[in-house]
């Protein structure tokens, strides 16, 4: 059912955790399955001055897939610039664990979403 690269990053999660003081921070959930996702992210700036998630960490309360689509992200995302971790698509966390029962590829949209809003949060304390 599960690929082993699922099965690896639900039993030994990456990046999860709390950033005190996170720069952004971005809760989602899926109100069918109860699936909720708490995105931090810590953001800096490289030698040319681009915006990068410096570091990204996730709580997640959920399904196998959705601790591994969370952990997944993570390691996706850390050290982009936010611009290139923001065209990763909805289904291209999916795709990298190697795919997911049709069933649960809502987890990869969340974790996306949960990506999406932890930025928006960054970005609107950025204009405060």
């Amino acid at each position: 059912m599960y690929t082993q690269k699922v099965l690896n990053h639900f039993q030994h999660p990456h990046n999860q955790g709390v950033i005190k003081n996170a720069d952004g921070i971005g809760q989602v959930g899926n109100p069918v399955c109860g699936d909720v996702m708490k995105i931090y992210i810590s953001v800096a700036k490289d030698k040319k001055g681009q915006e990068i998630i410096k570091d990204i960490k996730f709580q997640t309360l959920g399904c196998g897939a959705a601790i591994a689509t969370s952990s997944m992200l993570t390691d996706m995302v850390k050290g982009k610039k936010i611009a290139d971790a923001l065209k990763i698509g909805k289904l291209d966390i999916a795709k990298q664990l190697g795919g997911l029962p049709e069933s649960k590829l809502h987890c990869s949209v969340l974790a996306h979403d949960g990506l999406a809003a932890a930025v928006q949060d960054y970005e609107k304390r950025q204009k405060n």
